[in-house]
């Protein structure tokens, strides 16, 4: 039986244009936890309120530009077992008149969070925190009950609430905050990297809006004429399969939901570390009946994900084992040499067997004359 998914969102900066006063961002990120440990969360964020905000919420305003106390916060907060999900909204790409309107700006925005999580958790169990009169609160609901919940009957749930009633909404509210401190150009960035690097382990994906090239990044080395090419292309196809994806299985989820990881993946540390299978499965088991296993992740996730045409780069080797959107043609190379080390041996053996067969038997019985396996047949062919 599938445990509940429970979503908790909150957003940082406001609908404001006046850069000079106000962020160039605006954020609404959420918390996503299995229903089953709900109770556990909210006891082990009572616990760190109590050590780090005594009576007050866990707010990030509190924290402010106090980088170091919010680090701290953050490593304390990472052990907590969630998942985040945000969209990072850049107001200065915003050319849309709508948009100075504050009903649809809040709308659109939430919308794009609401709409990507009611995607990857069909059940999903979703609360926000309240802003606006009554009157808002009822249309807001209205629109996302109408735009973004594609089957009344499935289950899922929109509600608002608030932060003194909920602790999870106040993780949500810090999450936001600190991720802000990442974008916001009004603020600090100098500890983007650090906030990023803490997190990482509960970050599932940040959506960027408007789009936004992934920048290249460029490695260590001497780098070819290719590999810009190659690692744009590989970004494109990736964002390019988020948006045409549905879903119809639990298969067709972890593929999402692997898929974004490897971008934002990409986007925080780009050629510096891979993402292991295991980091990818901690993620992608959240709310699934049963765990994946390793064998089913390589083939139904990575090896669908491949066949679907995307280019994920993989390495076998030391701390450097695990997956990453390809930066260069020397990303590549490693799966290939990976893929040859293995299909070449295994064809020889078929080949070898094969040989043996047909000599034993007179060349009367070659045990691959079937039409299912005429391709394997002329690959062997290909080898003498």
């Amino acid at each position: 039986m599938h445990s509940p998914i429970f979503a908790f969102a909150d957003e940082y900066g406001n609908n404001s244009f006046d850069f000079e006063k106000q962020g160039t961002h605006f954020i609404v990120a959420s918390v996503i936890i299995n229903g089953a440990e709900k109770e556990l969360i909210e006891n082990q964020l009572e616990a760190l309120r109590l050590k780090y905000f005594q009576t007050g919420e866990i707010r990030s305003k509190k924290v402010a530009d106090n980088h170091k106390r919010r680090l701290l916060i953050l490593r304390e907060i990472a052990k907590i077992n969630f998942n985040i999900y945000a969209v990072v909204t850049n107001k200065k790409k915003l050319y849309s008149e709508g948009f100075k309107y504050k009903e649809p700006f809040y709308k659109y925005l939430n919308g794009l969070l609401y709409n990507e999580l009611y995607k990857a958790y069909p059940k999903l169990k979703l609360y926000v925190d309240e802003h606006g009169g009554n009157d808002f609160l009822k249309s807001f609901k209205k629109y996302v009950y109408k735009n973004h919940i594609r089957d009344l009957f499935s289950g899922s749930e929109f509600e608002t609430g608030d932060s003194q009633t909920s602790i999870i909404i106040q993780l949500a509210d810090f999450i936001a905050g600190s991720l802000g401190r990442c974008y916001d150009e009004s603020k600090d960035l100098s500890y983007r990297e650090d906030i990023l690097e803490i997190l990482k382990p509960r970050l599932s994906g940040i959506r960027f809006f408007p789009k936004e090239p992934i920048e290249y990044r460029q490695t260590d080395g001497v780098q070819t004429e290719f590999d810009a090419k190659i690692n744009k292309y590989s970004i494109d196809l990736a964002i390019d399969f988020l948006e045409k994806k549905s879903v119809k299985t639990q298969e067709d989820t972890d593929q999402i939901n692997c898929v974004r990881l490897l971008l934002l993946h990409h986007d925080a540390f780009g050629s510096k570390k891979y993402l292991s299978a295991k980091e990818l499965m901690i993620h992608l088991n959240l709310g699934r009946a049963k765990p994946l296993k390793d064998q089913q992740f390589r083939s139904s996730v990575i090896g669908k994900l491949r066949d679907h045409g995307l280019l994920i780069a993989s390495s076998s080797k030391g701390d450097k084992k695990g997956y990453r959107l390809p930066n260069n043609a020397n990303d590549l190379l490693k799966f290939f040499d990976h893929g040859n080390s293995l299909v070449l041996p295994i064809l020889n053996r078929i080949k070898t067997c094969r040989e043996k067969v047909k000599l034993a038997t007179n060349n009367e019985l070659d045990i691959l004359d079937k039409p299912e396996f005429i391709r394997l047949t002329q690959m062997l062919d290909k080898l003498n």
